[in-house]
């Protein structure tokens, strides 16, 4: 496939260009109300949140023991399960639009609440949709057939393929492995063994 070819199916995901649509409406919205000396601040955070809750989300729920509830295993099914089972499905590979836009709205509600402040939750939410896009970037570069250019680039492609061909344990972040030197699940991968459900999870005790 071409390099092109790879880019477009990014670039014109229906999923990424409703993010992107609300991406540029957040933007729209934050100008207009006028950015303040804070705004770079409350964008940091947002992107470092981000990082964070992509981490938990991806370790504590997309991994969780497979539910005894249908409609709840259909759901953990289509957001991760699947995806580990057919790693390169390009239908599995990024986060749903029913999942990725109340996930923003929720973490933008609970940052209103704590800030009281419409502009300093846009600037939050600007972070949060920034390291969104970073997610899913370095996500589909992991699976598809390209080649990062940078050292530190080849280094996130190789922790995530190890995530989904050695050890469904470790490695969980995609945008940034350094969450999991944090929490302990960033590993030497010669000191870890070899995972039989690692392509199927819904198989783990």
């Amino acid at each position: 496939m071409k390099n092109k070819g790879i880019y477009r199916d990014f670039f014109l995901h229906l999923d990424i260009m409703i993010m992107a649509g609300i991406f540029l409406a957040v933007l729209a919205f934050l100008f207009t109300m006028g950015p303040d000396a804070f705004t770079p601040l409350f964008i940091v955070l947002g992107i470092v949140t981000y990082m964070f809750s992509e981490y938990l989300t991806h370790r504590f729920v997309f991994h969780i023991k497979a539910p005894k509830n249908s409609i709840l295993l259909k759901l953990i099914k289509r957001l991760h399960y699947d995806h580990h089972k057919k790693p390169n499905d390009l239908k599995l590979l990024f986060l749903p639009i029913w999942y990725s836009a109340p996930s923003l709205f929720a973490l933008s509600l609970i940052f209103y609440f704590i800030s009281g402040s419409m502009q300093a939750t846009l600037s939050f939410s600007a972070g949060i949709l920034i390291m969104f896009f970073v997610y899913e970037w370095k996500h589909y570069v992991a699976h598809r057939p390209l080649k990062p250019k940078t050292k530190f680039g080849k280094w996130l492609k190789k922790t995530h393929v190890l995530h989904h061909y050695k050890n469904e344990n470790y490695w969980y972040g995609v945008s940034t492995p350094f969450v999991d030197a944090l929490f302990g699940t960033l590993k030497d991968e010669k000191e870890v063994d070899s995972s039989e459900t690692v392509k199927d999870l819904e198989k783990r005790a």
